[in-house]
């Protein structure tokens, strides 16, 4: 307990997509848990509040903003609030990310500048304006989550999804070299195959695995992962929890692969 006792944590994607647990909503609350005060943005301020409430409702402090993070404009306005509510910034969890089916035969070129801006341009605006905050006050640790699919084809036809995540883990080294003199820490976690809110409201991923047929797809995605099962969300949030805590003090740059095995596999 009291991992981030003192701490003030920015969760961007914050909410989840339906009901459950998807990776930002986990990642929220565990910060909350482990004594961070955490700031959580999503495009969808009922799913910002939600998680505010639970992290209320345990005794945390949160506030709620709602934001289209792959607009500068708002991710300025996001960063000014915390700054006024809480002071400082301490952890930047960027969690925002969407998948369009297609290779590069079929994807629209609207389709792959949306997942480009909102999978990458999110993360790299929200890191202008916070890694200012934090080399200010002494350092920080920033969380970019990638995906395995950036440095493996796992048998679904995402390009815009796999190429955008790839560019996230250059800009996370490039970015962690660049800055590791001021003392802000920058990596990446690449979750697998994961059991989300996320990938059960993605009809394109469904159809991709099981034309359409939620259930059978957790089964083929269950079997692709040598541990016999998909992670949780959870998985994912005990990772970034690492990463924002001072135990990772001496970490930058890495890609932390959070998938039962699945790409020691591929």
């Amino acid at each position: 307990m009291d991992r981030l006792k003192g701490k003030v944590a920015m969760v961007v994607g914050a909410g989840s997509i339906g009901p459950g647990w998807g990776n930002g909503k986990a990642t929220a609350v565990t910060f909350a848990r482990e004594g961070a005060q955490v700031f959580c943005v999503d495009r969808n301020p009922a799913a910002a509040e939600e998680t505010a409430r639970i992290i209320a409702g345990e005794g945390g402090r949160a506030t709620a903003f709602t934001a289209d993070v792959s607009r500068a404009g708002d991710v300025a306005a996001m960063v000014k609030l915390c700054l006024d509510t809480y002071g400082r910034i301490d952890v930047l969890d960027n969690n925002v990310g969407i998948a369009e089916m297609g290779s590069v035969v079929d994807v629209e070129e609207s389709e792959w500048d949306r997942v480009f801006a909102v999978n990458l341009k999110s993360a790299c605006l929200a890191m202008k304006h916070v890694i200012p905050v934090m080399v200010a006050q002494g350092g920080g640790s920033i969380i970019n989550i990638s995906s395995v699919a950036s440095i493996r084809q796992v048998g679904i036809s995402y390009v815009s999804y796999g190429a955008s995540k790839a560019a996230m883990n250059q800009m996370t080294r490039t970015t962690a070299v660049e800055f590791a003199p001021k003392h802000v820490r920058v990596n990446a976690i690449l979750p697998g195959l994961m059991k989300t809110p996320m990938v059960e409201h993605s009809a394109g991923l469904a159809a991709s695995y099981a034309k359409g047929d939620v259930e059978e797809m957790w089964r083929k995605r269950d079997a692709q992962v040598p541990m016999g099962h998909m992670g949780e969300a959870w998985d994912v949030a005990n990772a970034a929890l690492f990463l924002a805590s001072d135990e990772s003090r001496y970490i930058t740059g890495i890609e932390l692969v959070v998938d039962g095995g699945l790409t020691c596999r591929s």
